[in-house]
């Protein structure tokens, strides 16, 4: 684990919002309105209770991830890449009004990601989608 880096202290919500992504490139939110960062929210058509439980499920099927804050409207897990041990940092908001799923998937270290943090989202929303 020499690149796991220090888990951040401003992840979680805070007024209805996740972190804010930082200038480098190697972070995507459905909160951010620039478009290197900007990613669609994940839309469900179950109870919230189903989705949340439907994203636990496909966040748990995915290899080296490790679940660390689950409440009913909010999950965020670390995601470590297999080869050099990377951690990423992937939130979900639940918006209960809007039956969507606020994401920020965000690299601790370095600049770019080379696309992953994207590309995880788009699995999970297909993952999602699927069920």
């Amino acid at each position: 684990m020499i690149f796991a880096g220090k888990r951040p202290n401003n992840l979680g919500v805070n007024n209805g919002r996740l972190a804010a992504c930082p200038n480098s490139p190697n972070c995507v939110s459905s909160q951010s309105s620039d478009a290197i960062h900007q990613i669609a929210p994940l839309t469900f058509n179950t109870s919230p209770e189903e989705a949340i439980a439907n994203l636990k499920s496909i966040i748990q099927s995915l290899p080296r991830t490790t679940i660390i804050t689950e409440t009913p409207d909010y999950l965020y897990a670390e995601f470590k890449s297999a080869l050099m041990g990377f951690v990423d940092d992937v939130e979900f908001y639940l918006d209960r009004e809007a039956n969507i799923f606020h994401v920020r998937s965000a690299s601790r270290l370095g600049q770019s990601d080379l696309g992953i943090n994207r590309k995880r989202i788009e699995t999970i929303r297909a993952g999602l989608q699927a069920l």
